[in-house]
């Protein structure tokens, strides 16, 4: 029930219902690599070299060679070929060298969310709370509501709205940076993440308002992607920006202030009508595909505050948008 995201015994959130009696997947075994190993190894497969990935690790080359070889002889198995020129990675090196990367980005992460719960992740702060990532100028007035309502349930913490780029939850999620996102199907994969619908709705061509085809009652994807002097607005994916003649986008005040000066133009929700300038004009899309706004979560995360706020956001959303948008999701999800 959703309503057990109020007890005081926090346990792991699945699909905005908390579960009892859960068996953790991460015990350990005498084979097992621990951080240290795995940093070590990690930094000898990347730079393919003793010699500078010891200088990586501000460390001399033979404990570092040595470590290694402790590793190899645990696992049972030959990580690296050695030769003059430098090392090469096995069959099982390869394996380790992506598992090692993900527990090493796993460990970090939990690390700052661990800090984050207290409160200890900010110099004075003392004070815990959640970071929700957002794509920048989308859900408005979804948000607000979100927000103020949990705000209202006893235990609430603060909730830092962090505005990213294009698809950028996925990665603030994983790395710890951010406890939740507001994520949107299909444009935002799901995988590896808990998550629960919470509104579908149409796209919109945001324009200036005296264009010609902002007079349209309605346009289509062909129509808005080549507009003669009125390229798309390009937003940054992993920190860059995809090549084409648009302008490059670091907020939403500098795209409303672009669209009103003819500059640019740009496709969003419906919802994205809540920020609109009097110099600017929706107009529908027709044939762009519907968009499915979820709140997305890590699985198995144990933070009680995490938990009434995604029982909180379930609340808001009418049930038949959930029961609507389940075959999107399932879709997507791991």
């Amino acid at each position: 029930m959703l309503a057990r995201a109020r007890e005081a015994r926090p346990t792991p959130i699945r699909c905005a219902v908390i579960l009892g009696g859960y068996q953790p997947t991460y015990a350990g075994t005498v084979d097992a690599p621990d951080t240290r190993e795995l940093r070590y190894f990690v930094a000898v497969a990347e730079e393919l070299h003793f010699g500078r990935a010891a200088e990586r690790l501000g460390m001399a080359q033979p404990p570092l060679s040595r470590a290694i070889q402790r590793l190899e002889r645990r696992l049972g198995v030959t990580l690296l070929v050695r030769n003059r020129r430098g090392v090469a990675l096995t069959g099982a090196g390869e394996v380790l060298l992506h598992e090692g990367r993900a527990a090493l980005d796993a460990t970090a992460a939990a690390a700052r969310r661990t800090r984050r719960a207290a409160g200890a992740d900010r110099p004075g702060a003392g004070r815990p709370r959640l970071v929700l990532a957002v794509k920048a100028a989308a859900v408005h007035e979804m948000l607000r509501k979100l927000l103020d309502a949990y705000a209202a349930e006893p235990g609430a913490v603060e909730v830092e709205v962090l505005p990213c780029g294009l698809c950028e939850q996925e990665e603030l999620l994983r790395d710890g940076r951010a406890d939740a996102a507001l994520m949107h199907a299909p444009f935002n994969s799901l995988a590896g993440f808990d998550s629960e619908p919470l509104m579908t709705e149409g796209q919109i061509a945001i324009l200036p308002a005296g264009h010609p085809l902002a007079a349209r009652a309605s346009l289509t994807l062909a129509e808005v992607t080549d507009i003669p002097g009125l390229p798309p607005a390009r937003w940054p994916r992993h920190g860059t920006y995809a090549p084409g003649p648009g302008p490059e986008i670091r907020d939403q005040t500098q795209l409303a202030h672009l669209i009103a000066l003819g500059r640019t133009m740009a496709v969003f929700p419906d919802s994205a009508r809540a920020w609109l300038w009097p110099a600017h004009t929706a107009v529908p899309l027709s044939d762009a595909p519907q968009v499915t706004t979820h709140i997305a979560w890590p699985a198995h995360s144990h933070s009680l505050p995490l938990a009434t706020l995604i029982a909180t956001a379930t609340r808001l959303c009418p049930p038949a948008v959930r029961r609507e948008a389940e075959p999107l999701a399932n879709t997507h999800d791991r």
